[in-house]
């Protein structure tokens, strides 16, 4: 496994873990990597420091792990953004059904009548959206990966 530091296009950065180099540069030559603040796929590799491990002594005398204060793990969102963003994708699972790949059959099914309209969400291609939003089917793109995409 490799970690990397990324960026997005719009200039956000995070990382991901990476079977190997080569499992990196098979997903981002399919733009399969996206941002997970804005969806951007337009993500590189920031420049970054190789990890080197301290010492176990010198390891149990600090107070954190180095990055991230010791009162707070690096998961736990921290800006206001990080927050908002927190905030809606709670708001978002917990009252519409995930429907996975499936959303833009299930949308147009919806809107044609077929099933009962609900709230939902899901992944659609980009082909997809397009399609459902030329057809005159309200979507939206939302901020966030689904979390079986997250790290």
């Amino acid at each position: 496994m490799i970690r990397y530091d990324l960026r997005c296009a719009a200039g956000h950065a995070f990382d991901s873990w990476f079977q190997s180099a080569t499992a990196y540069d098979s997903l981002a030559g399919r733009a399969l990597i996206a941002c997970p603040l804005c969806g951007s796929t337009g993500v590189t590799k920031s420049l970054m420091a190789p990890a080197v491990r301290p010492a176990r002594n010198a390891d149990a005398a600090r107070p954190g792990n180095g990055d991230a204060p010791a009162d707070r793990p690096l998961s736990t969102p921290g800006t206001d953004l990080e927050l908002a963003l927190a905030a809606l994708r709670r708001q978002v699972e917990e009252n519409s059904d995930y429907v996975g790949m499936n959303f833009a059959a299930e949308a147009r099914r919806i809107h044609d009548g077929e099933v009962p309209e609900r709230a939902i969400h899901g992944e659609a291609r980009p082909d997809e959206a397009r399609r459902l939003i030329e057809d005159g089917i309200p979507v939206a793109p939302l901020p966030f990966l689904p979390a079986r995409k997250t790290n």
